[in-house]
């Protein structure tokens, strides 16, 4: 449990991220695929059903014993927080409201934010652009982690352990990678969730409280679900930094697992991406070779195993 990770560096490479190419060139052969870029119909009444589900979950909380609120908080409140971060993910692409109506999207994703317990949504707005433009880039993609993460959890104990603090590193490397000035919705966001909060707290009390927070500090740590965080952009398979899962998790996670075709398509909402008429156009011009059809990404919780316990899989295996 002790040895230290083979790898010593990221893996550097000087060439652009495939995914702008490769939309211009499929969009040019089949332009019928411009017709899933439309908003997603369902994803503004899945929401409020969930935010509605964690304040229900808020009021019978109340009465918890402490263990059996953590116990609920990770098996429960984290598969939904969790999920709500990826609707959020969603959000951020104008996929509840469309394109024309980007301030409704905005503000919508503050109201999924708030089982959440920390304001999030508009900062991750923010720094997603980024992601999906400079992918890998040095000092621009924030989910990239730091030379000092993967110098620090360099074994299969310190690796599990960084699995568990996610959380606190994906909200805080960005202000040590790429700060930038807090925005006017950023504030909006920090009032409406301190206000969301405040509310909570003076019905209910403590507990509630205790509850949503745990239940996103457990549910975006070492959580089945959590294994899209290492899934999508770890370097698995030499020279290739983007694959997809296609498991029944989609079913949760508004198919963030379908992350090769989101970044080929970041228009098109998750609930489109699985169509069989966009992935045999994928596949048509891809081939079968590629990384997002083979077997080594068919599990997202297995990838976190994976991680912990294959050496050349760390912190430095996201493509620089």
């Amino acid at each position: 449990m002790g040895n230290s990770a083979g790898r010593s560096d990221f893996e550097w490479v000087y060439t652009d991220q495939p995914h702008t190419q490769r939309r211009k060139e499929m969009l040019a052969k089949y332009p019928a695929i411009k017709a899933l870029m439309r908003p997603d119909p369902h994803i503004k009444w899945t929401v409020t059903g969930m935010v509605l589900v964690q304040l229900l979950a808020c009021w019978l909380a109340r009465g918890l014993a402490w263990r059996w609120l953590f116990f609920w908080a990770y098996a429960f409140g984290g598969c939904v927080n969790h999920s709500l971060t990826l609707a959020i993910h969603d959000i951020s692409h104008n996929t509840a409201f469309g394109t024309g109506r980007a301030a409704c999207n905005r503000w919508f994703a503050i109201f999924a934010n708030l089982p959440i317990g920390l304001p999030y949504a508009a900062s991750f707005k923010k720094y997603h652009v980024d992601h999906h433009r400079y992918l890998g880039g040095d000092g621009l993609d924030v989910d990239v982690p730091t030379r000092f993460e993967g110098w620090l959890f360099c074994t299969p104990a310190r690796k599990l352990l960084w699995l568990v603090l996610q959380p606190f590193f994906y909200s805080l490397r960005p202000l040590c990678v790429h700060p930038k000035a807090v925005t006017r919705m950023e504030l909006c966001n920090a009032l409406v969730q301190l206000a969301a909060d405040a509310t909570i707290y003076a019905l209910w009390g403590l507990k509630p409280m205790v509850y949503l927070l745990a239940s996103s500090l457990l549910g975006l740590g070492l959580h089945p679900i959590s294994g899209h965080f290492v899934a999508e952009h770890y370097m698995f398979l030499k020279g290739h930094e983007t694959y997809s899962y296609y498991g029944p998790l989609n079913w949760i996670t508004f198919n963030v697992g379908y992350h090769m075709e989101h970044h080929d398509f970041p228009s098109i909402p998750g609930c489109n991406l699985p169509l069989p008429v966009l992935c045999r156009k994928l596949a048509s011009i891809l081939g079968n070779t590629q990384p997002w059809a083979l077997p080594c990404a068919s599990v997202k919780f297995s990838a976190s195993l994976v991680y912990c316990f294959l050496d050349r899989v760390d912190a430095l295996a996201a493509k620089e």
